[in-house]
């Protein structure tokens, strides 16, 4: 038994929450909303984010960081990315001892361009960071919490690092695998947010199967090539933090960033469709990052280009995906062996 905190109170971090807490784990589930908090130690309930759900006892939510990190040796962030920088910045103001942090966010910060891991690693002194772990793969929180099977890839630069992981969140609902790869991990997780809302704005014009089927499979095309340049191993990109992350987000009705490009393929605006969300949509500001990547490592990314046109540019959808199909004609292989040969 390990006594855990869980820093974000939304639908993920509840997951996980609950995921630990099967494992009969002590967790701290902190959230800067004083209701939010009031009502999952009242009630044992997070209606907003996992609606009729119960929560565990073992389950503790917390509004106060120092009390949260308290004796806590792992902590898991669970916020969206472009909060992750604040969050740490309070994290090191109260903690006086080293932290594993175990990041389950999927984006690339813009501009800087850096991976969750690398913000990390940044943020944290190393006299106060024992490890960084990534939690990542195809993996709804509405289904974790239901404990429906799940499997998920834990990733570290240290091994023993990744396995501790493994084994404080593998339950026989929750199916957890290593995998040494952390860029390749933390790139696929971010992209595959882009591809996810160009599946739904197929979907929101009306397009069929084979529009999808084509778009997952460029879109796979894509993440491969960036990540394979920026040192990823191309297997990684068929695994689960790959093309199976890819699938379930491009597919599903309980990925946010499906819906996203849904109502934007329908033809709402972007500031509408982001400000009736209400949660984060990941893939609008990784767009802008994995743009910026394209150009800094002279990367072909026609997908990403398109997407980028239309959430920033103004570009209507329609003739961002007329203008895909117009593409100068190539050939299929040519990804593989220069996937390849980046590689080597």
């Amino acid at each position: 038994m390990q006594r855990i905190a869980v820093l974000g109170a939304g639908s993920w971090g509840t997951a996980l929450s609950l995921v630990l807490a099967d494992n009969q784990h002590e967790v701290r589930l902190w959230g800067h909303r004083k209701e939010l908090i009031q009502e999952i130690n009242e009630t044992h309930k997070n209606q907003k984010y996992l609606p009729d759900i119960e929560l565990s006892d073992n389950i503790k939510g917390c509004t106060d960081l120092r009390e949260t990190l308290q004796d806590v040796q792992i902590a898991v962030i669970a916020v969206p990315t472009k909060a992750i920088r604040e969050v740490l910045q309070d994290v090191i103001k109260v903690i006086s001892h080293k932290l594993t942090i175990v990041h389950v966010s999927k984006g690339i910060e813009p501009d800087s361009l850096l991976r969750i891991s690398e913000i990390i690693k940044e943020e944290v002194p190393e006299d106060l960071l024992q490890d960084v772990v990534v939690l990542s793969g195809p993996s709804h929180a509405e289904e974790v919490g239901l404990r429906q099977p799940t499997t998920v890839t834990s990733s570290s630069d240290n091994l023993a690092a990744a396995e501790l992981v493994q084994d404080l969140f593998m339950n026989q609902h929750f199916r957890v695998y290593t995998n040494p790869d952390v860029i390749g991990v933390e790139i696929g997780g971010a992209l595959k947010n882009i591809i996810a809302l160009a599946a739904g704005i197929t979907d929101g014009l009306g397009y069929g199967d084979n529009a999808k089927a084509a778009l997952i499979t460029r879109g796979l095309a894509e993440i491969a090539r960036l990540g394979s340049i920026m040192g990823g191993n191309p297997l990684t990109f068929s695994g689960l933090t790959g093309i199976g992350d890819l699938i379930v987000t491009c597919t599903s009705v309980h990925s946010r960033n499906w819906r996203a490009g849904n109502l934007l393929g329908k033809g709402q605006k972007l500031e509408d469709v982001l400000e009736n969300m209400g949660m984060v949509v990941e893939g609008v500001r990784t767009t802008k990052a994995a743009y910026q990547l394209a150009q800094k490592f002279d990367v072909k990314m026609p997908i990403t280009e398109a997407l980028y046109a239309v959430l920033f540019n103004g570009k209507e959808v329609k003739d961002a995906v007329d203008s895909l199909m117009a593409r100068v004609k190539t050939h299929e292989m040519e990804d593989l062996v220069n996937i390849s040969e980046n590689r080597c």
